[in-house]
């Protein structure tokens, strides 16, 4: 039985405190998000891409995007008609806020949005039920949303989500900051030094806890990064978090929407395949090291084709297109794909079922 709490975000309620983290492109979507909702935690869709498998997408990849946003949504839904259900937004994506009004039209619960500060998130969902988090890794950029939210549009965040050094694919930090925290090493967890970032989590509550008291109201913060058993979850309660995001110990699932040849990478992965790449959208990645990785470090890839997925990206002076990258992973050409993990991948010895999951991080 669970000794945790519910996550309680407004009128929100998810019986285990669970959010799955969102993952693009084409691996957190309806089937996924679905399963984990119905298990009773919250089902997080990634936008990244979402039509990839569009017969359209090549020549109108935005439209194709937006139509799969509604599509992936009512799957999921119909998997868990009364689970919660949301989707993670890139704020780094090309017409962010077509996208998030989309989320909004299909139904969302719930939008979570980092890969850059979502500063003006609020004014896409005014007037609507949907609730909204940013994620941050630093004190700096939580006060940063926080004011900015207070000041532009009198309100806080619903939820927070902190994501540490030890998460998968994107993340906020720089290499010289990764490296203060030894995260930057093969031989991560080994040398990461859990309680320097225990004291900026704790910072960020501080941020969170001043503005929601201006409020007059709780904003609840999950912790994100390297969550991978029951024993990272009690760590992050004693932190003082209302819950966890977890994402990569989602990947080896039966519900999982990643074909069985990336799911197999994770468990195939030694400790030292997961590395830290540098990905075109201009943050540090942790991905599995692979053919695509090695050459990528020599040479730069052919772009055929822009798919206009980022705000600011260069085609001319990018090493590789992480559309086409991320999509091949989807669709299980590994040797041409980047395999974005966490930094517990290498911990992946077998398939397990969502619920299999949830009762291993917080109980029946």
């Amino acid at each position: 039985m669970s000794i945790f709490k519910p996550l309680v975000i407004g009128d929100l309620k998810a019986e285990r405190p669970v959010i799955q983290g969102g993952m693009g492109v084409g691996i957190s979507l309806s089937s996924l998000a679905g399963a984990v909702a119905k298990a009773g935690g919250i089902g997080i869709i990634s936008t990244a891409q979402i039509g990839f498998r569009d017969p359209d997408f090549l020549k109108a990849p935005l439209e194709a995007n937006l139509r799969a946003i509604k599509t992936e949504f009512d799957k999921a839904r119909a998997l868990a008609p009364k689970g919660i259900l949301g989707f993670n937004i890139m704020v780094a994506t090309k017409n962010y806020a077509l996208y998030v009004k989309e989320a909004v039209k299909a139904g969302a619960d719930l939008i979570i949005s980092g890969a850059g500060l979502p500063v003006s998130l609020p004014e896409f969902v005014k007037g609507t039920k949907t609730r909204i988090a940013p994620i941050v890794s630093t004190a700096k950029s939580a006060l940063v949303i926080c004011r900015m939210w207070d000041r532009k549009f009198g309100r806080v965040p619903d939820l927070v989500v902190i994501e540490g050094p030890l998460a998968g694919g994107h993340l906020g930090f720089s290499r010289e900051q990764l490296a203060e925290y030894g995260a930057d090493t093969e031989n991560v967890p080994d040398t990461y030094d859990q309680a320097s970032y225990d004291r900026e989590i704790r910072e960020i509550m501080g941020v969170v806890k001043e503005y929601g008291d201006k409020y007059s109201q709780h904003i609840p913060v999950v912790v994100a990064g390297g969550i991978y058993d029951r024993e990272d979850v009690e760590h992050a309660m004693d932190l003082g978090a209302d819950g966890v995001q977890v994402a990569t110990r989602f990947v080896t699932t039966q519900e999982c929407d990643a074909p069985m040849s990336y799911k197999q990478a994770y468990i195939d992965a030694r400790k030292e395949d997961i590395v830290i790449t540098k990905s075109p959208v201009g943050m540090p990645g942790r991905a599995i090291r692979n053919k695509f990785l090695e050459y990528v470090a020599e040479h730069k890839a052919e772009i055929r084709h822009c798919y206009q997925c980022l705000e600011h990206c260069d085609p001319k002076n990018i090493p590789y297109c992480i559309t086409r990258a991320l999509s091949n992973a989807a669709e299980g050409d590994l040797d041409h794909a980047l395999l974005f993990c966490g930094s517990n991948a290498y911990r992946a010895d077998r398939i397990e079922t969502v619920e299999q999951v949830m009762e291993a991080l917080v109980g029946a």
